[in-house]
Parts: C-alpha cells; structure tokens; sequence
C-alpha cells in the first residue's frame, strides 16, 4: 500500500513536508523519489535540512535540460521505477515538469494519482507552467485545491466534482510550522543590512530575464525601486548573466546574493517593507506574513493573494509608484484566504487515507 511522492523542483518541497508527515501519524508507508530536475544544494538539499523531509529514497538525477528533454527523461526513469515496484498511489505537487511527467506516467501504468495544487489556472497558455497544471488535472484522480477559485475551474473544465477536495495550502502548514525560526534580526545582519528598509525581489521567469528588451525593463524597474528602498535579489541561476550584463548592479542600493535556503529566505520576507516577484509561492507567503507583494507579470494563478491577501500585478513601468502604494496599505486591511490554517497537510492525508482503504476493502 506504499504512496510514493515525486518531487523535483525547490517550489515542491515545501508543500510536500506537511503532507507526508501528516500520512506518517497515519501509518501509511510512503517513498520519496527525487527526480533532480533541480540538483544543487541551494536549488534542492538545503530544504530537506531545514524542512525536516526524509532523504529520498530515489534519486533520478534529470538534471536541467529543454522543457521536452527534461520531461522525457523524468518519465523514461519514472516509468522504469514503477513497472519493478508498482506503488499503490502517486503524488505529485504544483506545476513543474516533473510533475506532469509523472500525471503521463501513471496514467499509461494505471497507477492512482494526486494532484496537490490542482485547479490553479492563469489562462496563458505561453507559460509552460499553465501547460503543466492542466494536463495533470485531466490525469488525476484526487485533486487537492488550494482556494475556491481552483474549485471553480475544475468545474468548469468537467472534472468529476467527487475527485475534487478544497484542502488549503499545504506550503502554508509549512510557513506556519517554522514562522519562529525566520529570524529578521538575523537575516539582517547576515547580509549587512543594518537598520535599512528593503525589498526582496525574486525574478527568473523567462518572459522577464531571457529576452534582452524585457531584461532592460526590468533591470530599470529595479533600479526605481532601489531609489526607494535597498533592494536584496536572491537570484536565480536563470539569467543572471544577462541581468548583470544590462547594469543590474550599477545602482550602489541592489545587493545580489544567491539563492537562498528556505528559512534564511522567509527571514528576510518577513522584515522587508516589500517584496518583488514573479513567483507563485511567493505570493502566498507573503499573503499570510502580511508582506506587501508586487508580482511583475500580467496574470497570476493565485488571484486569491489579490483578493484575500498581500498582491497586486504590475508592469515594470509602473513598479516604483505601486511600490509606494502598496508600502501604504496598513496591514490591518490585508487578509488571508479561507483554510490557509496550517492543517492542509492532515486533510490532504486523510483524504489519500480514506482512498487506500477504500481500494483495500474493494479490490479482488
């Protein structure tokens, strides 16, 4: 009756620590199979420490490489590890391309599949994310929302409602069970920040760092924002080159750093006047520290964090004037999205639980 998760990505394994601790207190047999779509330390092992995760039991060393040859290969070792131990169940988390390579994987094995982080939905078919989110829906059999939106998409798009739970955001579980080991004084002094304000930005979305034009745009945008506040940039392998490249660091208040582990990264959130982003999770955990969050794309899946939360979309021209805006908002109008509680994770579990014992008591 093992349940085997597959993870990939560092967006991954933050949802994933809450649920397989919750199935753990159940008594359900689990595995971990890594498939090493990100492979260094700052990209994946640092979570495992600082999460708590057991060591995966598998790792299948993908590595990076395009959108397809990175699919294939995630599927081509999945399939292989699946026909010799053929688990009772598979989970798999958010929208990477490890994710979808397993929801194609088990559908062609026959293998139960769920889905944490169903139903988001951007609309812009140009991100691959989108691409991902979407076929893995068609292909699982339980699919865990986040928010009621997710619901209403699944809906929409005919998903059996049976197969749909609206559980709450299992990386919140996570925020919730570390939020008094994001130290700001720390993260302060560790990266010599003194008394000064700041805003954390992340950026490493292709359509902002990998064409030159919009890289320009967006090395101004920060610079306006660096007229404002000290600007602290844990950036991503992704474009950092070209970033650099277009005078990036020419303005003497961004500091570039690498990227960081999860709590050193959330302590620095947590004492920012800001954050600048064009990541998903990042909206959320700003959402629930009550951080002010600019997310610089024209969509978002999580529109939650706009009406529930911290988040506004802006443009890099108009960053450094909703930057002032937002700084203003006090904090008491802010709110948090309905089951962003901390307990995603055992309502996720019991719900796998529930389905394992079912196909016990029924199959032949």
């Amino acid at each position: 009756m093992t349940v085997v998760h597959v993870a990939g990505a560092r967006p991954n394994f933050p949802k994933l620590a809450p649920v397989m601790a919750a199935l753990s207190e159940l008594g359900v047999a689990q595995r971990l199979v890594h498939t090493g779509q990100h492979y260094d330390d700052r990209m994946s092992d640092v979570f495992f420490r600082e999460l708590g995760l057991p060591r995966p039991d598998v790792n299948l060393g993908v590595g990076a490489g395009t959108h397809a040859h990175q699919t294939a290969g995630v599927m081509t070792k999945l399939e292989d590890l699946f026909v010799e131990e053929r688990p009772r169940h598979v989970v798999v988390y958010g929208d990477v391309n490890s994710t979808v390579a397993a929801a194609l994987v088990t559908s062609k094995l026959g293998i139960p599949l769920s889905h944490v982080e169903a139903g988001l939905r951007s609309f812009d078919m140009s991100m691959p994310e989108e691409v991902n989110r979407r076929v893995t829906d068609q292909l699982s059999d339980l699919l865990f929302a986040t928010s009621g939106d997710a619901v209403e998409h699944l809906a929409r798009e005919g998903v059996d409602p049976t197969r749909v739970h609206l559980v709450g955001n299992p990386m919140i579980d996570t925020l919730f069970a570390h939020l008094d080991q994001f130290d700001v004084a720390a993260a302060r002094e560790r990266h010599g920040l003194g008394d000064a304000t700041y805003v954390v930005a992340t950026l490493h979305r292709p359509a902002n760092v990998d064409d030159a034009a919009a890289a320009g745009q967006l090395v101004r945008a920060v610079h306006d924002v660096a007229d404002q506040h000290r600007v602290v940039l844990p950036l991503h392998p992704r474009g950092r080159a070209r970033l650099e490249d277009l005078g990036l660091l020419d303005h003497d208040q961004v500091m570039v750093l690498d990227p960081l582990g999860y709590l050193d990264f959330l302590g620095l959130v947590r004492g920012a006047v800001a954050v600048v982003t064009d990541s998903g999770g990042v909206q959320e955990e700003t959402t629930v520290l009550g951080v002010p969050c600019l997310t610089l794309r024209p969509n978002t899946e999580r529109p939650v964090t706009i009406t529930d939360g911290t988040n506004r979309l802006t443009t890099p021209e108009r960053l450094g004037s909703d930057l002032a805006e937002a700084v203003a908002v006090p904090a008491s109008e802010h709110r948090v999205p309905p089951l962003w509680d901390g307990k995603a994770g055992p309502r996720i579990a019991q719900v796998l639980h529930d389905a394992l014992a079912h196909h016990a008591r029924t199959a032949p």
